[in-house]
């Protein structure tokens, strides 16, 4: 098994999309760029998603128009729906993609007003065009352990959103416990059961620090063969849908106890150090 970890630098999409205030373009940029300096070169620069709904994403098409120019690194972008995808293709396209489902129905309709399977239903259009353009998608699972309105989510309800993602063509998950109420004993059993229902090129790891939690599931996956995760530097993040859960895995954090571990992720600590303390400085509007 490989020594080696990618990680996705969610930052600068997930990380800034709770923030009370839309962050400007340059500033977002320069996140970027710095993210890029440390070493990270899978990074979520922003979200073509209604700007009434999430007007902190406002000028994710200048913000990926820039990203794309920055040496080294892979933009993703999260894509919700075919409007999305228009968008996405009028910017110029040339990122990766992210799709985004909920293992509860809770949360579904809190965040995207619709069931599950019509949740899915709505992204197949996009997960054709992707594959016809050849873009790289990724698929986010939300709520792997515990829903904020639906309380547990049982790990055939992973298996069942990862099955339809799968009969989709997606072939690359990001498996989210959204409000951070995971530990390894509920972790396991949900990560074990969607790696049992596609022939995945990837999955991911993807944590809330709320409960204090988070590397210890990062260890938990690590030993059930996961060698990706996602992150935010400077612990940004949260979800507008998901009261109660503030804050990702900070990228450090992560970083630094992988590399304890023995585990390789080409990033380099005194400059992720400096990436994090521009993210922290863009919390709660301070610029």
């Amino acid at each position: 098994m490989t020594d080696a970890v990618t990680i996705y630098e969610v930052g600068p999409r997930d990380g800034l999309q709770n923030e009370p205030a839309p962050v400007p373009v340059a500033a977002r940029l320069g996140l970027i760029e710095a993210l890029a300096e440390a070493g990270l070169r899978e990074v979520e620069v922003g979200s073509f998603v209604s700007p009434k709904w999430v007007p902190q994403m406002a000028g994710s098409d200048a913000v990926l128009a820039a990203a794309r120019e920055i040496p080294g690194i892979r933009p993703w972008v999260l894509v919700p729906n075919m409007k999305g995808w228009e968008a996405f293709e009028a910017a110029g396209a040339g990122a990766g993609v992210a799709v985004f489902v909920s293992a509860s129905e809770g949360f579904s309709r809190a965040n995207l007003n619709c069931s599950v399977d019509e949740s899915l239903d709505r992204l197949r259009p996009v997960a054709e065009a992707a594959r016809a353009a050849g873009v790289p998608l990724r698929g986010y699972v939300s709520c792997l352990v515990a829903c904020p309105y639906d309380g547990p989510v049982a790990p055939e309800a992973v298996a069942r959103v990862a099955r339809g993602l799968a009969a989709l063509g997606i072939d690359r998950l990001s498996l989210g416990d959204t409000i951070g109420a995971g530990e390894p004993e509920t972790v396991r059993p949900a990560v074990r059961a969607a790696l049992e229902c596609g022939d995945w090129a990837e999955v991911a790891g993807h944590f809330h620090d709320t409960g204090g939690r988070a590397l210890a599931n990062v260890e938990a996956c690590l030993d059930l063969g996961l060698r990706a995760f996602d992150a935010a530097a400077g612990g940004l993040g949260g979800c507008p849908y998901a009261p109660g859960a503030p804050g990702n895995l900070a990228t450090e954090a992560l970083v630094a106890r992988l590399h304890a571990l023995g585990m390789r992720t080409g990033v380099d600590e005194a400059r992720l150090a400096r990436a994090a303390a521009m993210a922290r400085g863009l919390r709660g509007g301070d610029r």
